[in-house]
């Protein structure tokens, strides 16, 4: 049927386009919206009045009107016709290596779906511009059309809202296409032989090796040079590459530059396993920084993130190295200097959540780096897994349209297409600074790795596989067929560099393997390896007290906004009793938080602060960030300490856990001389970001080398909120501590928790700081800190009990936490006397030497029991049981709720009755007591 009224538009007389209906529509939405966005055409055909009824003369003839009018409506179904390829066109491009068919015709793309006929094919319309002419003949349309759109690209653009981006990719695509010359196929050439080469090396010297060779997709290398060149050529500084295992070593050989040699070495297991790397990790998790050297000596410096087998957990943790190096080079006023390239697999891509929140993070305040390539090593098969049974969409990379990202899909075996799109790509980030998707479709020749064997699941897929000539016969075959460049030529090429191989691999082999060492982390002392970095903790403290002058100053700021601001009702209070703490010596959590930030900006540490509502502070305590009560304007006020005082950067990060955190820590790899602090709305949703702690927070310095100074902030404390606003599962950060790997903390004290911050940002060994903060404490009028502690004193690992006569010392509580100030109200609201209470604030590095001191105050008969508000099973318990008990000389009992499988009861009543009942239980007189000696 014809076109309906559209908002008021007029029925359009005489246009009928049938299943491309709503072609016409989408285009009037536009001309709605912004005439400017819609070719000359269709503005023409939406601003026109109702044509008249066609009339024919009495001997059938029609009028000059009235032929103009037909041709008017005919160039509209040409218009109609070019929109539909770019919005259709990739559908039948010729993109798929293992097809040896053209895709079949789309049904949306033939003439008669546009009213328009084979003896249409010899007229000329007018095009506004198509292909860079004002009129072409329609056989000229479809011949530019099919070679804009469905050769060895198929482009996916049309979903994106801005006209200006719509139409910059348009003229690049249409535009005819000059070949490249001998030169740059030599170059093409070049790098696949090389990629080839180092594949075919590895499978042939080291059989049943795993190596996740990149055959089947060497193109990746080509693509990865063609963006690399363009980079040197634009001035960008430095490429992160951020990829699974896939192709991973022939990157790092051909790309980053790392020596043949020291890679054939990791084959032979010959590492020094005393060296920094500690036990290590597989090859193809290895990260490496080297140079690109470009055949006309331009450079650029370039690094791959170390990666565990988490696929894509890698992306944000590359897009914080970046932003974090971007950050340290604002100084030099150039916009993105660093380019993020993001290499996935296509199962991975489509199935796992974390890319999407890392493309959320690509327009945000707070994460945008300028705009990323993502490079899809598409498969087109997972392990074992079919598309079919893998994702839902039509493209792996279909989640990319919710961020408007272009989408270019080539045929990995039209090499010189690759290195078009490559140049397309990085010219889109630059212009846009938006992220981009290079889709390159190939074909994996071995399994998921080299031991696997795919033609059990993929029999048909395979025999094609095995069929088909790797990409750098084709292209050469190509070249020496068109008298480009000769066979000798392409023989002698691949023999020098299987020679280079060759000769890096005989150097290997002649390498002395490196004796065993004696065997690390003995378990004969359940202590040993923790009291070396306990020693080591004590005695690397940076000095954190600061001049009262410079807590002052702080504190100023807080109150201090530009004129005419104005703060809202309910915060202002807030930040004039800030004012009046320090003569009073009530300060409380987030005012000590400010004062640590605050001195550690004017000692020029910068500071960044990101977590879902962290700049007002989930529980309304922090109001790092002020807003206008009446213009919504923005005020930070510890971003107006003086032009001397390095950057305070606090976001609020999209709510995410798993991707926001990952995210932090690359910041904090890149920035070690900054504080970087992640705060979890909760504690207990750090689970959400379980996979990054485990394999990169935990265990980077261990695998990597790699050290980060990275801190969490986790709300905690059992506070009657039901079981997921409770505990921050200090037992599973626990559990993983080894070997000085991080710091986990509860200190229960804001004078503290100031100096373990500052701690954190000014010791020279860094490593990750797990920090359990208060909740209901934030406000407690008890657990406050007067001035001199932050002017005088330091972080202690340990609290003494200093109110207790130590020679009537009956029983002694150890704790952290929260559960302090109730033991302490019940003992003194009950006059027990003889019970000492002793606050562990640093769980680990275990205080061993702070802990022993205080215990060895106490009689030797006094009863010791640690007491927790977690289950038994859950919090601290079973790891200080060892160390507490070790250093009382005797058994120590466990007072806590019973072991559980949720970390709190939901009725805040029952809640209520349970702390009630463990607080009288800690002192002997009550039940609860888990009764463990």
């Amino acid at each position: 049927m014809a076109s309906q009224s559209r908002a008021g538009q007029p029925a359009l007389h005489g246009l009928e386009f049938g299943i491309n209906e709503w072609l016409v529509d989408e285009q009037y939405e536009r001309y709605l919206h912004d005439p400017g966005s819609v070719d000359r055409t269709w503005r023409e055909l939406f601003a026109s009045p109702i044509p008249a009824p066609r009339r024919e003369t009495r001997n059938g003839a029609t009028t000059a009107q009235e032929s103009a009018h037909d041709a008017a409506v005919k160039a509209v179904r040409v218009a109609a016709l070019i929109e539909a390829y770019r919005v259709r066109g990739h559908l039948v491009a010729d993109t798929d290596p293992l097809t040896a068919a053209r895709a079949a015709a789309h049904p949306e793309l033939e003439l008669t779906a546009f009213g328009l006929r084979e003896d249409d094919l010899q007229r000329e319309f007018v095009v506004d511009g198509f292909s860079g002419q004002a009129t072409m003949t329609l056989r000229d349309v479809l011949k530019a059309l099919q070679e804009s759109y469905c050769r060895a690209v198929g482009t996916e653009y049309m979903h994106i809202q801005s006209s200006q981006e719509r139409r910059w990719i348009q003229h690049r695509i249409e535009s005819p296409q000059a070949p490249p010359d001998v030169a740059e196929q030599l170059q093409i050439l070049y790098r696949l032989g090389a990629a080839e080469a180092f594949e075919t090396f590895l499978q042939t010297k080291y059989v049943g090796q795993k190596r996740y060779s990149l055959e089947g997709g060497e193109s990746a290398i080509v693509l990865l040079d063609a963006l690399l060149l363009r980079s040197i050529g634009h001035g960008v500084r430095e490429a992160v590459i951020g990829m699974a295992h896939r192709g991973r070593l022939n990157v790092l050989a051909n790309i980053i530059g790392k020596s043949y040699a020291e890679i054939f070495h990791e084959f032979e297991d010959a590492g020094d396993i005393r060296s920094v790397q500690g036990s290590g990790d597989v090859k193809y998790h290895l990260g490496a920084e080297g140079t690109y050297r470009a055949l006309d000596g331009g450079m650029i410096a370039v690094c791959v993130v170390a990666n565990p087998s988490h696929l894509e957990l890698v992306g944000p943790v590359a897009q914080g190295v970046v932003r974090a190096k971007q950050d340290r080079a604002a100084d030099g006023g150039e916009a993105f200097p660093v380019l993020p390239i993001a290499v996935h697999g296509d199962a991975a891509f489509a199935g796992q959540g974390v890319v999407f929140e890392t493309l959320n993070m690509s327009q945000l305040p707070g994460y945008r780096t300028g705009g990323t390539v993502h490079i899809v090593i598409n498969n087109q098969l997972g392990f074992t897994t079919s598309p079919a049974n893998g994702r839902s969409s039509a493209y792996a990379t279909d989640v990319a349209r919710t961020v408007q990202a272009p989408i270019f899909h080539v045929n990995a075996d039209d090499p010189e297409a690759v290195v078009r799109v490559a140049r397309l790509a990085f010219d889109y980030r630059q212009a846009f600074h938006k992220d981009v998707v290079v889709d390159l479709i190939c074909y994996r020749r071995h399994g998921h790795s080299e031991v696997d064997d795919p033609s059990i699941t993929q029999p048909a897929m395979y025999d094609r596989i095995d069929a088909r000539a790797s990409v750098r016969k084709l292209y050469a075959e190509a070249l020496v067929h068109r008298g480009d460049i000769t066979e000798r030529q392409v023989e002698g090429a691949l023999r020098d560099y299987q020679g280079h191989l060759e000769r890096a691999f005989t150097q290997t082999r002649a390498r002395p393997v490196p004796a065993s060492p004696m065997p690390v982390n003995s378990v004969n002392d359940v202590n040993a390896t923790n009291h070396v970095s306990a020693q080591h903790v004590a005695a690397s403290q940076a000095a954190t007290a600061i001049t009262e002058a410079a807590a002052r100053q702080v504190i100023a700021s807080q109150t201090a906004v530009p004129g005419g601001f104005t703060v809202h009702a309910r915060v202002l209070p807030q930040l004039q009793r800030r004012t009046t703490m320090l003569d009073a010596g009530t300060i409380d959590w987030a005012t000590a938080e400010t004062l640590a930030i605050g001195s550690l900006l004017l000692d020029g540490v910068a500071v960044r602060l990101a977590g879902q509502d962290s700049r007002r502070g989930t529980f309304g305590q922090r109001h790092a960030v002020l807003t206008d009560r009446r213009t919504g304007a923005e005020h930070t006020p510890l971003s107006s300490l003086g032009p001397r005082a390095a950057d305070f950067a606090p976001y609020d990060s999209m709510l995410s856990e798993l991707g926001a955190l990952a995210f932090e820590y690359g910041y904090s790899l890149a920035r070690p001389d900054a504080l970087v602090l992640w705060e979890a709305q909760f504690g207990d949703f750090a689970n959400g970001a379980q996979a990054v702690i485990d394999e990169y927070i935990a265990s980077s310095e261990q695998k990597w080398g790699q050290r980060s100074g990275v801190t969490l902030l986790l709300p905690h404390g059992l506070e009657g909120q039901g079981p997921d606003h409770s505990s921050g599962r200090i037992e599973r950060f626990l559990q993983l501590c080894a070997q000085g790997n991080m710091t986990v903390a509860m200190p229960s004290l804001p004078g503290n928790y100031f100096h373990l911050l500052r701690q954190q940002a000014l010791d020279e060994r860094r490593r990750p700081l797990v920090v359990f903060t208060p909740k209901s404490m934030l406000r407690s009028k008890v657990a406050t800190s007067g001035l001199t502690e932050l002017t005088m004193g330091a972080f202690r690992a340990v609290i003494p009990d200093e109110t207790a006569d130590t020679a009537r010392i009956r029983r002694v509580l150890v704790c952290s936490g929260k559960v302090f100030y109730d033991l302490d109200a019940h003992r003194r609201s009950a006059g027990w006397s003889d019970t000492a209470i002793v606050r562990l604030e640093r769980l680990y590095p275990f205080p061993t030497q702070e802990l022993g001191a205080e215990l060895a105050r106490f009689p030797a008969g006094a009863e010791v029991r640690w007491v927790q508000e977690e289950p038994e099973n859950q919090g601290a318990w079973s790891f200080v049981e060892p160390h507490v008990q070790r250093l009382a000389g005797r058994a120590v009992a466990c007072v806590s709720r019973p072991q559980a499988s949720a970390p709190a009861v939901g009725s805040a009543r029952r809640h209520a009755g349970e702390q009630r009942d463990l607080v009288t239980s800690a002192v002997g007189h009550g039940r609860g007591s888990s009764g463990r000696p």
